[in-house]
């Protein structure tokens, strides 16, 4: 049993941008079940404080380069006895919009500031200096906002072992030189063997730099960022950690009480690998959703998805307008929001194609799961994807995924060629290129099997029977904790 940290900007589900909070929720309730005595730390953003019952005042503490004492509130995370701790510095955090960014979608402007002063909190609650009489074993710390408290920790005797995991490498929190003094930072982090990378402070060096092991959230991303194209002009440092036995992709689990087929209350009707039928229901529930055609041969395209570059909606846009175009018996169901150009398209698209192309900006959690029961293929054509978790949830429900082979989408989907076809499993469709091109030659392949209803159905149960569970993530981390 170890004493673990878990420090995250945000946690499902009292606030969410994206994967991070998927797992910052999940992990820690795993590790729990495994009998670790876990707590999660986090900053005490509005939004969470309406979302919690019962918050209790444990701690005032005083960091540098703030003059106002700081608290840290305890609490417990919805429906689990996991611990959380909520760092409340209401002029950092205590306002409304994102955990990042305001209302109307601007980062703000004291980012900086804020989780620098998340990242000296959680430095203090590590090693024991808030008189809370608990001391971590493990501080496990998560993407560029809780970086810093490795690197302000590592000198320090008796300090927990430190593992640090990039959610996506992309995000570096890159600030300037004028940053780094206003933030009262030691003038020993300036250099590039610390803190500073091209003349700029890089938060997200002070896990790469600083903490004993990095972990990633795929085996496939782990082995990518060590490459130019990937790697963000940190594959050097990433290739030399990898090297030194530092560097190690874990793959996300899903929750599978929350996606699960045979409980879904957000479906139209539950089903199972022994009630396959049931799913056709759903079919038809999506497309009298979108008002499409109700068409049991017409093979439905779902993507749900945040409308940006890195997540290939060009692609998507671009093959599927020629495949409709030739007369492909296809519809489309599409849930996301994101730039406004995207978006934009996605509605002319509708506008062209009204009985073919379904589209709801925004999200809608209800509707996400609908989308994963009701559609027969889920598209994920990304240009990089450390982990994805849509593949998995389309896994889980029998929806054969069309994707990209890169990062985790590698990791677990396997491709429907004939000998995998033939030894049992294939669970979906893989292209190697970014284009068009690739995704629509992969859509033709797609189509083509689906008129060969064996085979589609003999897929459908292979991937409903994969397992993507949290407790074989959590089975790893415990190994690595116990290694550190």
């Amino acid at each position: 049993m170890r004493k673990i940290l878990f420090a995250s900007s945000e946690v499902h589900p009292l606030i969410k941008t994206g994967g991070l909070a998927d797992v910052s929720g999940s992990l820690p309730m795993a590790l729990r079940q495994q009998g670790h005595d876990v707590r999660i730390i986090m900053p005490a953003y509005r939004k969470c404080l309406e979302g919690l019952d019962k918050i209790y005042t444990v701690a005032t503490i005083k960091l540098d380069g703030f003059h106002l004492p700081i608290e840290i509130l305890e609490s417990t995370l919805p429906d689990s006895d996991v611990s959380l701790w909520l760092v409340h510095s209401p002029q950092h955090f205590d306002r409304e919009g994102g955990p990042y960014s305001s209302p109307d979608g601007k980062d703000w402007q004291d980012n900086a500031a804020r989780f620098a002063l998340f990242s000296r909190a959680i430095a203090v609650l590590a090693m024991n200096q808030a008189g809370l009489d608990w001391q971590p074993d493990i501080l496990h710390c998560n993407d560029w906002q809780t970086a810093l408290a490795p690197a302000l920790i590592s000198d320090l005797p008796e300090r927990p072992a430190t593992v640090f995991t990039i959610h996506n490498l992309a995000y570096q929190g890159l600030y300037s030189r004028e940053i780094f003094d206003a933030l009262d930072l030691p003038e020993k982090f300036w250099h590039s063997d610390g803190l500073e990378f091209y003349g700029l402070l890089s938060f997200m060096k002070g896990g790469l730099i600083y903490a004993d092991h990095i972990t990633t959230v795929s085996p496939t991303y782990a082995k990518e960022i060590c490459h130019y194209e990937f790697g963000y002009g940190l594959e050097g440092l990433l290739s030399l950690r990898a090297k030194q036995g530092r560097l190690s992709g874990i793959l996300n689990g899903i929750d599978n009480k929350e996606w699960n087929p045979e409980t879904d209350s957000h479906i139209s009707k539950t089903y199972s690998v022994n009630t396959l039928r049931n799913k056709f229901i759903n079919k038809t529930a999506i497309q009298q959703y979108f008002a499409l055609p109700n068409k049991d041969d017409v093979l439905v395209l779902g993507f749900i998805s945040r409308l940006v570059s890195q997540k290939g909606i060009d692609l998507t846009l671009d093959a599927v307008t020629k495949l409709l175009e030739s007369g492909a018996n296809i519809q489309l169901a599409c849930l996301g929001s994101g730039s406004a150009d995207y978006e934009q398209d996605l509605r002319i698209l509708r506008a062209r194609f009204p009985d073919k192309v379904g589209v709801q900006i925004g999200y809608d959690e209800s509707l996400a799961h609908q989308i994963e029961a009701g559609v027969d293929v889920f598209l994920m054509p990304s240009r990089f994807e450390p982990c994805g978790l849509n593949q998995l949830y389309s896994l889980r429900y029998g929806t054969l995924p069309v994707v990209r082979n890169t990062g985790g989408l590698a990791d677990t989907v396997v491709d429907a060629t004939e000998e995998n076809r033939k030894n049992e499993t294939a669970t979906g469709f893989k292209f190697d290129l970014s284009t068009a091109e690739a995704l629509e030659e992969t859509l033709y392949r797609t189509m083509d099997l689906f008129q060969r209803p064996r085979i589609w159905r003999k897929m459908m149960m292979t991937a409903m029977s994969q397992n993507y569970s949290w407790e074989q993530s959590a089975d790893t981390y415990t190994a690595l904790y116990e290694s550190l």
